[in-house]
């Protein structure tokens, strides 16, 4: 199964643990958006968006690791579109209070995740196993 994994460059080093994680466990990573660098004209920016649009929409499952930014919140809306599982992480319940949320982190086929992050790992790795 294949996976694709949102989140801002704050957490790159938490979506290479995460992404290991899975592979590990034989899943299939359609695009790894923190191997990009030197991202400095409007045209390879582009690029990028079309290779994480297509990777979005090739995955079996959809994660984000919150915090995250724009582009991140993009892509949930094209996983959510896309009617894809999803799952959404966060270290504290801040951004699924009524005053700091999104009204999408609360839609119906939305996993929310709040605490220690490797349990998070285990419970997306054991329920996708389960699907297989």
């Amino acid at each position: 199964m294949n996976f694709y994994i949102a989140s801002s460059l704050t957490n790159k080093e938490k979506v290479t643990y995460l992404a290991n994680h899975l592979k590990e466990n034989g899943f299939i990573h359609t695009y790894d958006w923190t191997l990009n660098s030197n991202v400095d004209t409007i045209d390879k920016l582009a690029q990028i968006g079309e290779f994480e649009k297509k990777a979005v929409i090739d995955a079996d499952f959809f994660i984000l690791l919150l915090p995250g930014g724009f582009g991140s919140h993009t892509e949930l809306g094209m996983a959510i579109a896309s009617e894809k599982r999803i799952y959404i992480y966060s270290e504290s319940e801040t951004p699924f209070l009524l005053e700091k949320t999104t009204t999408f982190y609360h839609i119906q086929g939305i996993n929310k995740f709040v605490g220690d992050f490797n349990q998070f790992i285990e419970e997306v790795i054991s329920f996708e196993i389960a699907r297989k």
